[in-house]
């Protein structure tokens, strides 16, 4: 791996760049947090060589979602559910867009 290869991660959300220590002080929450909606089955960690938890910014991110929600008081396994809901609503809406587009690109309407 090059310095070049390295840095190039540095953009990637999906690269495990942070421990579980320092992920939970992004976010301003405990380990035991990170723990409890990894059990939820909210985020799955990857592993380093030495077993310690791993997270991505895309992790982060949803995490910090779910964080949001159970400091409104929503239970933890009511807001992991709510944050799947919602990826699952904006990947709908998304391949809707899309087919929309196909479908519009496909039959042009005529002006005039």
């Amino acid at each position: 791996m090059t310095a070049d290869d390295s840095f190039g991660r540095l953009d990637d959300d999906d690269y495990p760049a942070y421990t579980m220590g320092r992920a939970a002080e992004m976010l301003g929450t405990t380990q035991s947090f990170l723990r409890a909606i990894g059990e939820a089955r909210l985020i799955t960690p990857l592993r380093s060589a030495g077993g310690h938890r791993r997270y991505s910014r895309y992790q982060l991110r949803i995490a910090a979602r779910a964080r949001e929600l159970v400091d409104q008081g929503t239970p933890i396994e009511a807001a992991c559910r709510i944050v799947i809901l919602e990826d699952q609503l904006a990947e709908a809406q998304r391949i809707n867009a899309e087919h929309r587009h196909a479908a519009e690109s496909e039959n042009p309407t005529t002006a005039g």
